[in-house]
């Protein structure tokens, strides 16, 4: 399994929550996790698009609902990175960089 990173996943307020929402409707899906599941290649990827865009949506290619939640905890433990939404069958992730380019409220 990948390392975990050092920082601390941030507790987002719900306005935080409903601004990177909106945010994020208009992206597309970066990452997608498939039949293999979570993988150590798509951890990497996630830390690698999230470190890129600090925003990012993640889509799962299975009907699990649970499996998709396991996903989520996995993924925002091992990079540090905050849980925005599960929603269907996609994940929506927020690691703020160093330099900040969104402004959280």
């Amino acid at each position: 399994m990948v390392k975990a990173i050092a920082r601390q996943a941030r507790e987002l307020t719900p306005e935080q929550r409903k601004f990177l929402k909106a945010q994020a409707h208009a992206l597309k899906p970066v990452v997608m996790i498939g039949a293999q599941g979570l993988t150590e290649a798509v951890i990497q990827e996630a830390g690698r698009a999230l470190a890129a865009h600090e925003l990012i949506k993640i889509r799962v290619l299975g009907d699990d609902r649970e499996a998709r939640e396991t996903y989520l905890a996995e993924l925002c433990a091992t990079l540090g990175a905050s849980p925005v939404q599960h929603i269907g069958k996609l994940l929506l992730l927020y690691l703020a960089a160093e330099k900040p380019r969104l402004r959280l409220p």
